[in-house]
């Protein structure tokens, strides 16, 4: 498979992930130019994130999918806030409406306290168990060619049918996490795994565990998916200037306690892969050729927080040291982020692809 890139839309022009000065909420203005900022910029795929406070997924996934060519949303999706019969029906329109580019990340949930907002009060592995089931659900009533039913630990229904099936049948669906539970769930299900930026050898590990859970499994390995948030300027020295600007605000936003009151919960982060970023920001700020941890102690971990620092063609070479590890799905979103993607766009995404190029060129000869 080709190595493709990965965005993520933002619903709000003041909301910046974790350098956010503001939150309306949804800005139909700004969601339309960021999808079409990232559509005209050739990135592959866009996370359509979840959380309870956010706006719906699902209608920001339809609206991404309607205001662009070819870009893919990625739409995450929490398998405790809507049954799987309807959630499968509901996947399928969408992804109708979307000439077939949707796929689906499911996303057990982290954090207990983030689940009970929406009265989901299992517990962590239960809540893994359950998207186990969930996928299979969802697989069961897109190939079927009657009605369906079913009887487990976490749901059961009697002679379920859908009229709408997704166009190539099934939606990929992908899996993320660091814990012993996600690589069980994700190797056994998952078309695609995705985790957050760790270090090259923390990784290659990460990888080989959900690869041992496929191969066991006697299934197709999942396609990887590592996120950054890169900080790029002409120069390293610049780059490291304006990465040491952009930790300023998010200390800043730090502190704010009004600012993301909803997005927030407290102490250390109940999820492994939280824990992860924290643990390897003890152990150093900087990893491998530019792999900044600092922005994920500034913001306790709040997803995805690992920065790549450098020019174009530092950052560009360390996303190649991942894909020769064997990640091939690419997801860097920056602390400014439509700025950041366009950027990205001009000056990484061409000297990532042209590097690939020249490999298969040469492998070919």
């Amino acid at each position: 498979m080709p190595v493709e890139f990965i965005s993520a839309v933002h619903t709000d022009a003041g909301a910046s992930g974790p350098a956010a000065t503001s939150r309306t909420g949804l800005d139909v203005g700004h969601l339309r130019k960021f999808a079409r900022a990232l559509d005209d910029g050739g990135f592959d795929h866009t996370l359509v994130a979840y959380h309870s406070a956010s706006p719906d997924a699902f209608q920001i996934a339809q609206f991404v999918a309607t205001h662009t060519e070819r870009i893919r949303p990625i739409l995450a999706h929490r398998p405790g806030v809507i049954f799987p019969t309807h959630a499968a029906r509901a996947l399928a329109t969408l992804d109708q409406i979307s000439g077939g580019r949707l796929t689906v990340h499911i996303i057990s949930g982290g954090s207990d306290e983030e689940q009970r907002r929406e009265g989901d009060y299992l517990d962590k592995t239960e809540r893994y168990e359950r998207s186990d089931e969930y996928i299979q659900i969802l697989r069961k009533v897109w190939q079927a060619d009657g009605p369906v039913s079913h009887e487990g630990k976490y749901f059961t229904f009697e002679g379920y049918y859908s009229d709408v099936k997704p166009v190539s049948r099934l939606v990929p669906i992908s899996v993320g996490g660091s814990s012993q539970d996600a690589y069980r769930v994700g190797g056994q299900q998952g078309d695609i795994f995705g985790l957050w930026g760790e270090p090259l050898k923390e990784t290659a590990e990460q990888i080989a565990a959900v690869n041992a859970v496929a191969d066991a499994a006697g299934r197709p390995r999942p396609r990887i998916w590592v996120s950054f948030r890169p900080i790029i300027a002409p120069t390293d020295e610049l780059a490291w200037e304006k990465a040491h600007r952009t930790l300023g605000v998010l200390k800043d936003q730090a502190r704010n306690t009004e600012l993301l009151r909803h997005y927030r919960t407290t102490g250390r982060p109940a999820n492994v892969g939280s824990q992860r970023l924290l643990d390897i920001a003890d152990r150093g700020e900087v990893h491998d050729r530019c792999l900044w941890t600092a922005p994920a102690v500034a913001t306790n971990a709040a997803g995805a927080s690992t920065a790549l620092v450098g020019s174009p063609a530092t950052v560009a070479k360390a996303l190649l040291d991942y894909v020769d590890i064997g990640c091939d799905l690419l997801s860097i979103r920056g602390y400014d982020p439509l700025n950041d993607a366009i950027d990205y766009a001009r000056h990484v995404l061409p000297l990532v692809r042209q590097e690939l190029a020249h490999r298969a060129t040469t492998q070919a000869a």
